[in-house]
């Protein structure tokens, strides 16, 4: 949450300066800067940054919210595939019973590394994930699904109902691997620095120019604080929703608990 909460932060103190600047720019200005045909063309102007703005925050908002809502569906139908993948390797028999065990360490250990936070799944031993990444690709929990991977190519088996059983995990662990990038590709943001910075210029001349319009006085100053807080909370819903692991608004480890549950229930 750091991110955001820095981006949020800076958002806030620029807008306040911003307010202020004109409000302090405006007493400064001679009579003839501050008639009414000068604060009508200057409402105009405003007009038009607050509705340029405010479109292109609430498609910033909604891209993001597809995309976190795309995430969350990406890692729901992975769990699926693990608990699809595990049911498989039962159905074979004691022969993959091997390769059982590496996914359900690889799935424990997927759930320690990216909830951090919350409590371990009891009862499954799994490799030590204090030094992998929140995000992105872990080459030791790739090599666990690899090492299940060979086990399930080198099986032979003679009879036909486990030649088709050996052909359908082959098929789901190849499935897996995809959705398994997928997810990792998901949990990467795409808002930049630069287009962010961009994007705070914008808002501080839409705040200049109300500190601008703006009358001294404690209701005016009150009502652009909150305007500001309003803008800043948007900013911080969409830095969140940007990295959908870690934050305030973080996809629930609750498919993958329940992809491990259904492991260890057979």
């Amino acid at each position: 949450m750091q991110r955001e909460m820095v981006w949020t932060l800076a958002l806030f103190v620029l807008l306040v300066f911003s307010a202020a600047a004109g409000s302090v720019l405006r007493a400064k200005l001679p009579a003839p800067h501050r008639s009414g045909e000068t604060m009508d063309f200057l409402r105009v102007v405003t007009a038009l940054l607050v509705t340029f703005a405010a479109l292109v925050m609430s498609l910033i908002l909604a891209s993001e919210l597809n995309a976190f809502t795309t995430a969350s569906h990406d890692r729901n139908r992975y769990a699926a595939g693990l608990a699809e993948m595990d049911r498989c390797l039962r159905n074979y028999g004691a022969a993959l019973d091997d390769e059982r065990q590496l996914l359900r360490s690889y799935t424990t250990a997927v759930i320690a590394s990216t909830w951090p936070g919350e409590p371990l799944p009891p009862g499954v031993t799994h490799p030590d994930v204090s030094k992998l990444p929140l995000t992105g690709e872990a080459a030791s929990l790739g090599s666990i699904l690899n090492a299940m991977g060979l086990g399930i190519a080198h099986e032979q088996p003679s009879d036909p109902a486990h030649q088709l059983l050996v052909a359908r995990c082959n098929q789901l662990f190849g499935n897996l691997l995809t959705a398994r990038w997928t997810v990792i590709e998901d949990a990467h943001g795409s808002l930049s620095a630069p287009f962010l910075g961009v994007l705070i210029f914008w808002l501080m001349l839409v705040f200049l120019s109300f500190g601008l319009q703006a009358p001294r006085n404690a209701l005016t100053g009150s009502i652009v604080v909150v305007a500001i807080v309003s803008v800043a909370s948007v900013l911080f819903v969409i830095l969140d929703l940007d990295l959908p692991y870690g934050g305030l608004f973080s996809i629930s480890s609750e498919s993958m608990r329940h992809a491990l549950a259904d492991m260890l229930a057979q």
